[in-house]
């Protein structure tokens, strides 16, 4: 059985929130080699602004740190690796004392990242895991495998294969190919589908199921627009689609775009049921209205608590509290802590996420 920080949230969480809140005050009482460092910047590099969580990671983590004496140095790599790459040495170049990681492509910062072990610069992946390089410190993240089977378990309990329904048909998407976590995903997903696709209660209509062949680059929504399309012109025209495997919100919507342009959506033709990820304020509305099935909520706030405190931990030489089981990054075993993700539909969205604090009930619409 994985081993989540569920007791880190429950238990050391609170402890680790106390020590920011502490810190809030100035820091007065830090010594040592805390107090050498106070004031130092920490690199936070992140993929994109064009998922909107990632735009939220950044400013919560920037806060905090600043919060705690910290100067923060955000950047936003437009998913384009290279521009990632270059960030990160002008971060180490500039004298950045830490890096805060969300990978653009977790194979492509080796050489990079070497140059951050040589300045002594401390590394937390997070939220994608950095491969294949010893020079990664701390992993960050929620249980990915997790993700995948509660969206998977969704469409299973919403088709009622569970209680012997079916046969149905699906069609399935996957995230981009340079995403570690996109292949983790699609892997808890498949280990819930496979029983039904195995007994034929569930077929996929175009035959792709191979992660390579799903796989949407770069999570672009358009391209699983596109792909959509295709898929809906090619199959079986009398053989309505019945759900859609889909790995993130983004991709959800344009999933349902092309649906709608094929004229589902319609009392005659519904919509399939259709999964997604992040708990993006357009989608949400989207599952109230009856579009999307649901999504995944990473409560990215504790994600940046955590990500925070490990860094603060790192620079003050005070070893962090006890991770969860590492994960491999094909040359070592990252240290990992692991956020439990939470399955939202229309019959819990405002619990989970008013209640949360997360979004305001206006912002649904409430």
């Amino acid at each position: 059985m994985r081993k989540t920080v569920t007791g880190l949230l429950t238990l050391g969480m609170a402890t680790l929130v106390s020590v920011a809140l502490a810190a809030c005050g100035g820091g007065a009482d830090d010594t040592g080699a805390e107090a050498d460092q106070l004031g130092a910047t920490v690199g936070i590099a992140m993929p994109t602004k064009v998922t909107t969580r990632w735009i939220a990671d950044g400013d919560a983590m920037s806060q905090q740190f600043r919060a705690l004496g910290y100067r923060a140095d955000l950047q936003y790599a437009d998913d384009d690796v290279k521009t990632q790459v270059a960030q990160i040495q002008s971060m180490i170049d500039r004298g950045d004392k830490a890096l805060v990681v969300a990978a653009v492509d977790g194979s492509s910062l080796t050489g990079v990242l070497q140059h951050a072990k040589e300045k002594g610069v401390k590394v937390i992946a997070y939220d994608r895991l950095i491969r294949g390089t010893a020079n990664v410190d701390y992993y960050a993240t929620f249980d990915n495998p997790r993700v995948g089977e509660l969206q998977a378990t969704y469409v299973v309990q919403k088709l009622g294969l569970d209680r012997g329904k079916g046969p149905f048909t699906i069609e399935l998407f996957a995230g981009s190919p340079d995403d570690n976590n996109a292949s983790v995903f699609f892997t808890g997903s498949m280990a819930v589908l496979k029983p039904y696709l195995d007994s034929g209660k569930l077929v996929v209509r175009s035959g792709e199921t191979s992660f390579d062949k799903v796989a949407t680059q770069g999570w672009d929504a358009d391209r699983a627009r596109v792909r959509m399309t295709r898929l809906l012109r090619t199959s079986d025209r009398d053989t309505r689609v019945d759900a859609v495997l889909a790995p993130n919100d983004g991709i959800s919507r344009g999933i349902i775009a092309a649906l709608r342009a094929a004229g589902y959506g319609t009392a005659s033709l519904r919509l399939p049921v259709i999964t997604g990820q992040d708990a993006e304020i357009d989608s949400v509305r989207s599952i109230l209205d009856g579009q999307q099935g649901m999504t995944i909520f990473k409560d990215t706030r504790e994600l940046a608590k955590v990500a925070v405190q490990l860094t603060r931990s790192l620079l003050r030489g005070a070893p962090p509290v006890s991770p969860d089981t590492p994960y491999r990054n094909g040359v070592k075993e990252v240290p990992t802590y692991l956020l439990p993700p939470l399955s939202v539909d229309r019959s819990n969205a405002s619990t989970l996420l008013v209640g949360s604090g997360y979004y305001e009930a206006a912002d649904l619409g409430g």
